[in-house]
Formats: structure tokens, C-alpha cells, sequence
């Protein structure tokens, strides 16, 4: 098959991989019809996730159809399309059969700070992801959800983990009504959570972020007030101002290791990998926050520590929320969101490329050129 693979930072190419195959009772094969780059996949790009290795295939966000079945499969049947969670769960384990399915104990179990996810490195079990003509789906009765007749696959593409990493991000903000949010990054997880957190109801959103284009998409998909960070003198201050001196309820740190802003945290921790990226944001998202207030975060963070003010945070009294999303548990509830009409998933793709054109797509959504928000491939097959 054709296949994304990594061949060291900053360099990937579309070669010939052997077609993956059963490996459990439990497994199917997909036909791969969509994938996605994500904000996370960067990250692998660049370097920054260890034992990121030559030739794995990335990838954590694609739907197919379903080709080979285990012996032991019972909710899927050949010819079935659906989309899939990024983290592989096992549906049994202490942590699956409590909903947290980003702990599952079973898909990863060299670790234990991490489940297993598709094409994320081997910290996070080694399994090839869905960049690529076909993916071998572990545990398939327990992740995949049947896409409905009459949608189309990109309307259901996110499910995967943009759309519910964004709305887990405005739940963990406990947003019941009013409450003013400021999510830094308006990138395709910051608009879900700004969508997702009018939704619950919020009095206010304002978005952050230091791409122009990025905040122009960002008031008119999720129709939020805009701050690009570049143009104010101290965005902890203008920030707070915007709230009566007090800062907002709820701050959602949509961006995670790779933050523009601090040039003293990017050389620390993306050039001289001193600590676990730049935690820029979340630095002010503790900051920003008035006393009391939430901060939900989702931007991906690795192990083992980031420099970050944990005492203003205590002192300050403010509830911190974290996790890699627990994607199934949100999936049919954010079906019925898309199929009702209130979350235009596909409406934040802005380009489109075919797998072989995938090192395109990346320099593309790397450099935020072109205007690019999100980027879908589409495999070619024989």
C-alpha cells in the first residue's frame, strides 16, 4: 500500500509500506476514505515526541471501510464505513468500563501515563496510523462508530478527536450558562471549542491567537470576539481588562507545546528541549483566569515536566482540567449535533489533497500558508 512515512524531524514522504494485517482475533482492516493532519501530528514532525521512529506512519484521524474482519468481531461487517477514536481502548479494562477510554490500561501497557494511539509514536504503542491506503483498527468493537447512510464521510472525519477534544475542552470548563471563555488558538480544535462552548450556553467567547487569518476564520465560523496577541502590549493585561480587572471565568488552552509568544520558553523548550515544549499558554491561561475560575486543558503537553506557575494557581483558587480526550464516550452525542445542524464539522476544512501530495500538506499547515485551517488526504487505491 501507499503510506505517509517519517524519515526524521521536519521530513516525510508517501512510499510503499506492506499492507497491514490481522493481528488479534479482534482486529479489522480498513479501507482507508479520509484522514486528516492534525496540530498533534506537527508536534511528530518537528522532533518534539520521543521515540518517534523512521518509517512509522502517522495519522490518528481518518474513517474508512471496513475490509477484513477478526474471527472474533460481532459489531462490524465488511463493507461497514466508520470513523474512529485516536485512542485505542480495550472496552474492559479499570479505566475503559469507567468512560475513560484515554487510560485504557491494555493498548499500551509499556506505559503508563499513555493509552495506545494510532500513528503517534512508540510511547504510545507503535500503531501505524491512518495516513495511508489501510490501518489495522485494534479492539473494533469497541471504538469504531458507524458513520449513518445519507452522511458523508467528512461531515463525520472529526469525531475521531478534533470535535470532541474541543467540546471536552469547554465541558472540563464547566460552562453552564453566562460564563465569559477565552480559548488561546484558533486552530481546528479551538473552533470546535468555541462552538462547543456557546453550546453550553457561554455569555461571551473571545479568541487568541497571533495568525490574522486564523482569527478572521475564527469570527465568522464560531462568531467570536478576536485578540491577535502580537498587536496588544501585555495580553495578560488586556485580557483581564476586557473582564472589569477581574479576567474571565473559563480559559481553554487550545494550543499546547508548541506556543508562539515567549521566546525564553521556546528556546528552553523547543530548541534546547529543557523541559516538555513551551507552556507559553498555559502560563496565561493561569494568569488571565479571575480568582476561582476554570482552566481546561487540552493543547497536548508530553511528560516529564514544563516550568508553569503552579503557585499563582493555587493561590488564586483556580479549578485546573486536563486530558487526552475520551473520545467514544462524546461521539454519539456529537453525531447527533452534526446531523441536527448545529456543529458544521466539515466547514472548518479548507484544503484538500491527495495522499500522495500529503508533504505538501504538511510544509502547507506547518507554515500556515495559503490561508490553511485544516488539511483532509485522500487516499488513492488501486
Amino acid at each position: 500500500m501507499r503510506a505517509l512515512t517519517y524519515q526524521g524531524p521536519f521530513k516525510v514522504r508517501v512510499e510503499n509500506k506492506p499492507d497491514p494485517r490481522l493481528e488479534h482475533p479482534q482486529d479489522v482492516i480498513l479501507k482507508v476514505t479520509r484522514t486528516a493532519i492534525c496540530g498533534s501530528d506537527l508536534h511528530l514532525l518537528h522532533g518534539l515526541v520521543p521515540d518517534t521512529r523512521v518509517g512509522h506512519t502517522f495519522g490518528h484521524e481518518f474513517t474508512g471501510v471496513v475490509e477484513e474482519l477478526g474471527s472474533e468481531v460481532s459489531q462490524l461487517h465488511k463493507g461497514d464505513r466508520v470513523v474512529v477514536p485516536f485512542n485505542i481502548s480495550c472496552g474492559t479494562c479499570f479505566y475503559c468500563q469507567r468512560g475513560l477510554t484515554a487510560s485504557c490500561e491494555n493498548s499500551n501497557p509499556s506505559s503508563d501515563v499513555a493509552c495506545g494511539v494510532y500513528g503517534y509514536s512508540h510511547t504510545t504503542g507503535g500503531y501505524d496510523g491512518g495516513q495511508a491506503e489501510y490501518v489495522r483498527v485494534p479492539f473494533a468493537d469497541v471504538g469504531p462508530l458507524k458513520i449513518p447512510d445519507g452522511m458523508e464521510d467528512e461531515e463525520a472525519l472529526f469525531l475521531g478527536d478534533i470535535l470532541p477534544t474541543g467540546y471536552m475542552g469547554a465541558e472540563m470548563g464547566e460552562i453552564k450558562g453566562g460564563e465569559t471563555v477565552v480559548v488561546f488558538g484558533a486552530g481546528p480544535v479551538g473552533l470546535f471549542a468555541m462552538r462547543s462552548a456557546w453550546l453550553m450556553g457561554a455569555g461571551r467567547v473571545i479568541a487568541v491567537d497571533c495568525v490574522q487569518y486564523r482569527l478572521d476564520f475564527a469570527e465568522r465560523y464560531a462568531k467570536v470576539e478576536t485578540v491577535n496577541f502580537r498587536e496588544v502590549d501585555d495580553i495578560v493585561l488586556y485580557l483581564k481588562e476586557l473582564f472589569e480587572g477581574r479576567g474571565p471565568d473559563v480559559c481553554i488552552d487550545a494550543v499546547g507545546m508548541e506556543a508562539e509568544g515567549s521566546l525564553g520558553q521556546r528556546v528552553l523548550g523547543l530548541g534546547l528541549k529543557l523541559e516538555a515544549g513551551a507552556p507559553t499558554v498555559l502560563t496565561w491561561c493561569i494568569d488571565v483566569v479571575r480568582k476561582g475560575g476554570n482552566v481546561s486543558i487540552v493543547g497536548v503537553y508530553g511528560p516529564p515536566w514544563n516550568l508553569m506557575p503552579i503557585g499563582t494557581a493555587m493561590n488564586k483558587g483556580l479549578t485546573l482540567r486536563m486530558n487526552q480526550c475520551n473520545v467514544r464516550r462524546y461521539m454519539p452525542h456529537l453525531l447527533q449535533h452534526i446531523r441536527e445542524g448545529r456543529i458544521d464539522a466539515k466547514g472548518i476544512i479548507t484544503h484538500r489533497f491527495p495522499l500522495e501530495e500529503a508533504p505538501k500538506a504538511y510544509h502547507l499547515f506547518a507554515q500556515k500558508q495559503d490561508g490553511c485551517v485544516k488539511c483532509v488526504l485522500t487516499p488513492g487505491h488501486a
